[in-house]
């Protein structure tokens, strides 16, 4: 398995792996929108496979995994196609 990397400052969406089902970060659901930040102090983003995030208002999210965080453009474009394979209801 290939770990994605992350890039400082972009926005990402938290979609979980196993490691942070079992680990839970501190502050982040599923779904929620993210920033990879580097603290001070702290290892950088990318070292072993994790990266720190904080949520758009600037709280911190916690540590996960890189493999969690999937870029935002990705994520729109996966929706997009699930709403467009959904059938349209007839009335």
């Amino acid at each position: 398995m290939t770990i994605r990397k992350v890039r400082v400052g972009a926005k990402y969406v938290y979609h979980p792996v196993l490691l942070d089902r079992l680990d839970k970060p501190y502050n982040i659901k599923d779904g929620d929108l993210v920033k990879v930040v580097n603290l001070r102090g702290c290892p950088r983003s990318n070292t072993m496979g994790h990266a720190h995030v904080e949520h758009l208002d600037g709280k911190f999210g916690g540590l996960v995994c890189c493999n969690s965080l999937i870029p935002l453009r990705e994520e729109l474009e996966r929706l997009k196609l699930k709403v467009m394979a959904s059938p349209v209801p007839v009335l």
